[in-house]
């Protein structure tokens, strides 16, 4: 976001930030105008509930806020004689509608408890905030709005845009499953009939298909205590036909036999056993409820026997 429409971005000096663009009182204020529109009240909620485990995120009526929250010392032995500690913070609020804004404004250092001994606050809050914008940029439905933006206006092809987009937003952090709802289930799709199902006789050959994101209708996520899971493939109500799930570790279970391996072999325990009572190729899974905390070691793909596993590492 710091190369991002760089000429509308309005940063003021003053103690009341200018009447006419937003009514904000504080230090600095920048302003960032969107040529993409968020509506969509379950669009707000995806990206409100996606980056919860990477900021303090806040929603009210149409707009949503991310607070990135850090501490200042004054010296780095927090036993000597005169050590302070404050914690300062900067918020992102999103102003959805028929375009988005993004702003965020940096208060006085007083507003923290007047810690005159920080140095560089103002510099920082900056950096940070244009940091949350270019996450949020990155890892959210936003991210989808702004490359079909940018490749229709500058006539770019899919991959050029995602890559333009990369280029806009160098401070953003990857942050796993931050679009927990890219694609809404249809009623169909949930409901369908198990009994017009084929049910396969054992399980399906070996390998996964790692095309299967751009082969594969996008089907019902499933939701762990910690995380929601999203499948691919997935029929019907029961487990006739599971298709593949996880969008970074992702196991195709109508391929998978349940031999335990990948459990066993991660050293992060990203899988746990899941009963799959009536699928052909095994009543039990190994579930990855921990998706987020995969290191990407490939552990698990190599051990697999019918080769069930694509682990997707995020660059």
């Amino acid at each position: 976001m710091s190369l991002l429409l760089k000429d509308r971005v309005w940063s003021m000096e003053a103690p009341t930030a200018k009447r006419g663009v937003y009514p904000l009182h504080g230090f600095k204020l920048g302003l960032y105008r969107l040529p993409i529109n968020l509506e969509d009240p379950l669009e707000i909620k995806s990206i409100h509930d996606g980056l919860k485990g990477a900021f303090e995120m806040d929603t009210y009526a149409d707009r949503i806020f991310a607070t990135y929250r850090w501490k200042e010392q004054n010296m780095r032995d927090p036993d000597a004689k005169g050590y302070e500690e404050v914690e300062l913070s900067v918020t992102v609020e999103i102003v959805s509608g028929e375009v988005v804004d993004i702003i965020y404004q940096i208060f006085p250092i007083e507003k923290f408890g007047d810690p005159n001994w920080v140095k560089d606050y103002r510099k920082k809050a900056d950096h940070f905030a244009k940091m949350v914008i270019d996450t949020i940029l990155r890892n959210t439905i936003l991210a989808d709005k702004m490359i079909k933006y940018l490749a229709k206006s500058e006539k770019l092809t899919e991959t050029a845009a995602i890559k333009r987009l990369e280029n806009l937003t160098p401070l953003a952090k990857i942050v796993l499953n931050a679009k927990p709802k890219p694609i809404e289930a249809t009623d169909e799709d949930i409901e369908e009939d198990d009994g017009a199902i084929e049910i396969p006789d054992g399980a399906k050959p070996g390998p996964i298909d790692i095309e299967f994101k751009s082969k594969t209708k996008q089907s019902p996520s499933y939701t762990a205590p910690d995380h929601t899971i999203k499948t691919w493939g997935r029929r019907g109500t029961g487990n006739a036909i599971m298709g593949i799930w996880g969008e970074f570790v992702s196991v195709d279970y109508d391929i998978c036999v349940a031999d335990g391996a990948c459990i066993e072999a991660c050293p992060v325990d990203v899988y746990e056993w899941f009963d799959t009572p009536g699928n052909p190729g095994s009543d039990k899974k190994p579930l990855m409820s921990k998706e987020p905390d995969c290191i990407f070691c490939l552990a698990c793909e190599g051990v697999c026997p019918p080769q069930a596993i694509k682990i997707f590492e995020q660059k």
